[in-house]
């Protein structure tokens, strides 16, 4: 039984630590989702920061665990020290395995300093559009306006470009383009197009809005408002609720939009017409 003895010692020594490391860890996340949270409104400290600093102290606080459990055990601590000397080849080894990893780790903590982006922003990633729901060490979820989540790696945000509808001047200028027919009134559509975009109540009124031919296509002629929003997410909806005026507008005073169409001639009909 005096040889067991120091076993169970140790087992419960190692037991006691396991349970303390998750007791403080669930303590510090406590602690920051109540009154360090509260402080950090006070000190005006943005929400993203906070999410980041949260969870490397939780991490921390793990790996003192680990450290400490490892160090109660003699053979593990012997083997330790082993690695520790021949830590030059471990460290390239675990370098590699490890590098994408800690590339988002280290993006997660680089977006939390420099904040390109924060908790709540509305943001174009990619061409997907959506608000900014958490940020992780590892990788940030957006939420699509189509309730998706976007899990994102943060090192492809790091390398990638974002565009930030939240940060500085709020409104935007958005467009829609509108296609009509070669022989359409273009003063008519003009003047129908700016009436449906001024009496939206999103278009705001203390800008310009402009009406511009851009492009006469293969088959139509293409007009484009171009218009304010307050922000962001609201600007879609606006463009949809034009598009919809417009086109019941047109089709009540008879500005045609055409149909794609083209003109096949066949070789017979060559042929016959060289004959004539």
């Amino acid at each position: 039984m005096q040889t067991i003895e120091p076993y169970i010692s140790l087992a419960i020594n190692i037991l006691i630590v396991i349970v303390a490391t998750l007791i403080v860890a669930k303590i510090v996340d406590r602690l920051f989702l109540g009154y360090v949270r509260a402080l950090s409104k006070r000190l005006k400290v943005e929400e993203t920061t906070y999410v980041v600093v949260r969870r490397i102290l939780v991490v921390l606080v793990y790996l003192v665990g680990v450290m400490l459990v490892v160090y109660m055990i003699p053979q593990l601590r012997g083997v330790t020290v082993s690695l520790l000397a021949a830590g030059g080849v471990l460290g390239i080894i675990i370098g590699f395995a490890a590098q994408s990893t800690m590339s988002n780790v280290i993006s997660g903590v680089s977006i939390a300093i420099s904040q390109p982006f924060r908790v709540g922003d509305r943001v174009t990633m990619e061409g997907d559009y959506g608000v900014v729901e958490d940020i992780t060490l590892r990788h940030t979820v957006i939420k699509t306006w189509e309730n998706k989540r976007l899990i994102i790696p943060n090192a492809k945000i790091s390398d990638g470009t974002i565009i930030n509808w939240t940060i500085g001047d709020l409104p935007v200028l958005w467009h829609v383009d509108f296609w009509i027919a070669y022989d359409a009134e273009i003063d008519l559509a003009r003047s129908i197009i700016l009436e449906e975009v001024k009496k939206h109540p999103n278009v705001m009124h203390d800008r310009s809005v402009n009406v511009s031919l851009t492009e006469l296509g293969d088959f139509a002629v293409n007009m484009r408002p171009t218009f304010w929003v307050p922000d962001r997410g609201v600007a879609f909806g606006t463009g949809c609720d034009i598009r919809e005026s417009v086109k019941k507008r047109f089709d009540k005073e008879g500005v045609e939009i055409p149909f794609p169409y083209r003109t096949i001639v066949f070789k017979k009909d060559l042929d016959e017409g060289k004959n004539l």
